[in-house]
């Protein structure tokens, strides 16, 4: 439970977290008011503080990619796909919509980041219905478990996440529930068209081009605003890492592996320490190859438009220009998507890790 008081009210006691800094929201100029606060039950408050961390970028840019390189390509697929597309309905009609986030006071935000969004729909609710039960409704053709077993799971997941959004005052219930019957609603309609997508993806001579083509457009054609909101930018990134991702399966699949389209049963195998070592050997090295390709492509490309636009690479607000911002963004998470599915699994089977 987390208890309000006034900002400046008082000492700020040491064994408690850190007091959240104020920040002004630009959303139809309302302010919100420096809130301090207590908390007397640390079971609920890093149970919903680590439970909406599974909404957010840190989440999908390790259980995406482990999906791969781990689980099963066929699965990691189409929570790509739809993780993607999800993402962008979301992300856009919170732009179109402009539905403020709850006003503090009288609720505590626990977060600052994405204060600077609109609410209506949560992403997080969004993303983290699609990804639970589309890996629920992909695995369970895949492997032999309980359906019951695997719905009940992906409602836990999906569930805590919406309430720790409700928790840390950054979404009403309106937010969470609109979010995941949106979710609910995109995964019906797509799912019959999950394996001809997929074949495409894996076949198409355009893919390639298509993947470029069409995120781009998406992010210089995205909804403006008269204040500046990170939504543009998280949506290029996210664009930008399905396309890599996606043209990286095309690659692997005439080049590579040559990858199948069919849905392959797999039998759950006995987990041993052994098996458990090389999930961790192929994991650690392949975050590590994909922090080491953010760093250098997002460099290079930063100062390359920098020098071309003959701007500062620390000015912060001409790095946040659409000329900039959309390009950089996109490159450097589209390198790291090609090489979650490309250069990573090269390297585990270099390795011997497969």
């Amino acid at each position: 439970m987390v208890v309000m008081r006034e900002a400046g009210g008082g000492r700020e006691n040491p064994c408690h977290p850190p007091t959240p800094a104020a920040t002004a929201s630009p959303l139809k100029g309302l302010q919100d008011v420096p809130r301090e606060y207590l908390v007397n039950n640390y079971f609920y408050y890093y149970l919903f503080r680590i439970s909406s961390a599974m909404g957010q970028e840190v989440f999908y840019i390790t259980f995406l990619p482990f999906s791969y390189w781990i689980i099963n390509p066929y699965v990691a697929r189409r929570l790509i796909i739809m993780w993607s597309l999800v993402m962008y309905i979301g992300q856009v009609s919170k732009d179109l919509l402009k539905w403020p986030r709850p006003y503090s006071p009288p609720v505590v935000k626990l977060e600052k980041r994405t204060n600077a969004e609109y609410g209506m729909p949560s992403t997080h609710a969004m993303a983290a219905t699609t990804i639970s039960f589309t890996f629920v409704i992909t695995t369970v053709s895949q492997y032999k478990y309980s359906l019951d077993l695997g719905i009940i799971g992906a409602a836990l997941f999906s569930t805590m996440v919406c309430l720790s959004r409700i928790y840390t005052g950054m979404h009403s219930v309106l937010d969470v529930i609109i979010g995941s019957l949106i979710s609910a609603v995109l995964i019906a309609l797509a799912y019959p068209t999950w394996d001809f997508i997929d074949h495409l993806i894996l076949t198409s001579p355009l893919c390639p081009v298509f993947c470029i083509v069409v995120p781009l457009v998406l992010c210089y054609n995205y909804p403006k605003l008269d204040h500046y909101s990170p939504t543009r930018a998280d949506t290029t990134t996210i664009l930008g890492a399905a396309a890599g991702a996606v043209i990286g399966f095309w690659v692997n699949n005439f080049y590579v592996l040559n990858t199948s389209a069919e849905a392959i049963a797999h039998s759950i195998p006995s987990i041993t320490g052994e098996m458990l070592l090389k999930v961790l050997a192929k994991f650690l090295i392949g975050i590590s190859t994909l922090v080491i390709t953010r760093q250098l492509v997002k460099r290079t490309t930063l100062k390359t438009l920098c020098s071309w636009y003959s701007v500062s690479t620390s000015d912060l607000e001409t790095i946040q220009q659409i000329e900039i911002e959309v390009p950089y963004k996109f490159i450097t998470y589209a390198s790291i998507g090609f090489n979650a599915t490309v250069l990573v699994p090269l390297l585990h089977e270099f390795l011997g890790l497969n």
